[in-house]
This record gives structure tokens, C-alpha cells and sequence, in this order.
């Protein structure tokens, strides 16, 4: 049985990855994975983190000495873990590629229609028996022009929702599926002429030294004034400060986003009796034409049965001496 220690656990991690634990000694702890928590991995063989674990060279030096032979990401992103060191190390990095996209792209939409049609603050006035509908107008999806950046899995899936409901969109990737695009009538633009042109901006994207802060001052001002910016791809996709500095001189109409550049220590935890001392997540949400979850797109049934299978497989595979599944390993 491969003893796996699972650091930065919440409820529903320890729900679903249990129902699919067979073979698996599985150790739960709420700790954050880092060169400081390693330690807790002792008498593992391999170690489950998340998206705000930090594996870098001090922490994978630290598993190694305990014996570690595996991480296996519980997500799709893993720019949290330096992957040559892992190499040099004989560390293998599994990750799980593709789970559920249709709960990010489905999240996309709900952001932006709750954003658009004030449905958070409409809630919240009608709780209070305030049934006035002043400062609750929106506008209409239909006919308006939306740009995706990045045209993965998820980033399509988007866009075919966008078409749905009558939009016309375009899309900026670098390898963007041609046949794909003629098929849903998607427009391959420029990122320049896409900010300039889109009513409507979300963003999908993985982040990589390419992508850091790809959303600045610069392509900010780009943007129509009016337009609305959705992220729920990777928090540090967007300069924080130029988004606020955005929104202060009332360039953008608004901003949905489900992830955070600084969401470390803050996104999954219950900070309701403390003070937030992120004075830029602070500013953010005074603003309101701003509306922000806490990296939940990713929650679904779907999502998180696919996320422990994958993860849960593979773990499993490395106790049998076995190679992981297609497409997972980094």
C-alpha cells in the first residue's frame, strides 16, 4: 500500500479522495506543502499538493531525503513546482491535465452574468426588503463582441457558450485550432486587436514567464472603455495595481475573477474573524462593479471525482513501479 501524505486538504479533497483511495494509505494535513511542512511527508513515499503548495528546490530536496518519489498534482497547473530540480532529483510530477472543463468555462459565464445583471447585489437588497432596482441595469449578451485569450480545452469550451447565447467572439492563441474556429464561426485576432475590439475580455490561459502580467497598465488601456475583464485562469495573468488603477478612473465597466495574483494564505481559508492585510485584495473589494470568488470554478461533482480518480491512479501506478497515465506527467 504507497503511503501518500496529502498536504493543504480541505473537506471535499478528503471526501473524494477517499472514495477513490483504494491501494492507498492517504495522510491528510491542512498545512501548505513548503521546504518548512516537508517534514509531515516522513514515512511516504510519494506526496498530493495543490495549487498554492510550494515546491521549490529547498522543499523537493527536503522530500527527497524522506524518501519521496512522487508529486502528484491534484490540478492542472504547476507553475508552483520547479520541475528541473524534480528531474535532477528523480522526482516524478504528475498533474491532472483535464478535469471537468466544463465547470471552469460553465463558472466563466455565471461570473459574468451575476457581474452583469447585479444579481449579488440584488440579492442582498431584496434580503433587506429593498426592492428598488435603481443601479441594477445591465446589458445584453447578445450581439456582443467577446475576446478569449487562450483557446485550450477550456478556453473553447467558453467560447462555444459565448456563441450560445449570440455573441460574436474572437480569439487570441498561438495555436489556435483553425478547423475548430470555421466550425463555431470564432474569429482568430491579435492580441492588440482583440483588447480593442471585445466588449467582454476572459481570460484562460496557463501562466508561464510569457504570460506573467500579460493584463498591464498597457493592455489595459487598450481595452474599450466599458468593457468588462474576466480571469479565471491564473491570478498573476493581471498586474494587480494596473487593474485597480483601471478601475479607479472608471475606464473598465467590470471585473469578475475567480483567482488572485496574491491568493496564497487568503483563497480556501476562512479569514471572517481576521483582518485582511492584503491592502490591493482589500481595495478590490470595495469596488462595486467588482465581484470576486475564491478559486472555486474548479468545484463541481464532475470535477472533483475526475481530479481524485486521475490523481489517485497515478499514485498508484508509481507503487506498482508502473508509468503514469498518458498525457499527466511533467
Amino acid at each position: 500500500m504507497t503511503a501518500v501524505a496529502v498536504f493543504d486538504s480541505k473537506s471535499y479533497d478528503r471526501d473524494y479522495l477517499s472514495r477513490s483511495a483504494e491501494g492507498l494509505d492517504l495522510s491528510f494535513f491542512n498545512e501548505r506543502l513548503s521546504a518548512r511542512t516537508a517534514s509531515l511527508a516522513r514515512d511516504c513515499e510519494a506526496v498530493c499538493l495543490f495549487v498554492n503548495d510550494i515546491a521549490d528546490r529547498e522543499c523537493l530536496v527536503a522530500l527527497k531525503e524522506r524518501g519521496i518519489a512522487m508529486l502528484a498534482l491534484r490540478c492542472a497547473g504547476f507553475n508552483n513546482v520547479d520541475l528541473e530540480a524534480a528531474r535532477e532529483l528523480g522526482i516524478t510530477v504528475t498533474r491532472v491535465p483535464a478535469y471537468s472543463p466544463h465547470a471552469v468555462a460553465e463558472h466563466t459565464l455565471a461570473l459574468l452574468l451575476s457581474l452583469n445583471r447585479q444579481i449579488h447585489r440584488a440579492y442582498h437588497r431584496v434580503r433587506d426588503h429593498n426592492f428598488s432596482l435603481a443601479g441594477l441595469v445591465g446589458f445584453d449578451l447578445y450581439g456582443k463582441n467577446v475576446g478569449i485569450i487562450g483557446c485550450g480545452t477550456i478556453g473553447r469550451i467558453t467560447a462555444e457558450i459565448f456563441r450560445g447565447f449570440g455573441c460574436k467572439v474572437s480569439a487570441y492563441d498561438p495555436h489556435l485550432d483553425d478547423d475548430w474556429a470555421a466550425a463555431h464561426e470564432v474569429r482568430a485576432t491579435s492580441l492588440h486587436e482583440l483588447l480593442e475590439s471585445s466588449d467582454i475580455v476572459s481570460l484562460h490561459l496557463p501562466l508561464t514567464p510569457d504570460t506573467h502580467h500579460l493584463i498591464d497598465a498597457e493592455a489595459l488601456a487598450l481595452m474599450k472603455d466599458g468593457s468588462t475583464l474576466i480571469n479565471t485562469g491564473r491570478g498573476k495573468l493581471i498586474e494587480t495595481k494596473a487593474l485597480i488603477q483601471s478601475l479607479k478612473s472608471g475606464h473598465l465597466r467590470g471585473v469578475a475573477l475567480d483567482v488572485y495574483e496574491e491568493e496564497e494564505g487568503v483563497f480556501f481559508e476562512d479569514l471572517s474573524g481576521e483582518i485582511l492585510h492584503d491592502d490591493d485584495l482589500s481595495r478590490l473589494l470595495t469596488f462595486p462593479n467588482v465581484l470576486i470568488t475564491s478559486h472555486q470554478a474548479f468545484l463541481t461533482e464532475e470535477a472533483l471525482t475526475e481530479i481524485a480518480q486521475t490523481t489517485c491512479e497515478n499514485l498508484r501506478r508509481l507503487g506498482k513501479g508502473e508509468s503514469p497515465l498518458e498525457g499527466t506527467q511533467l
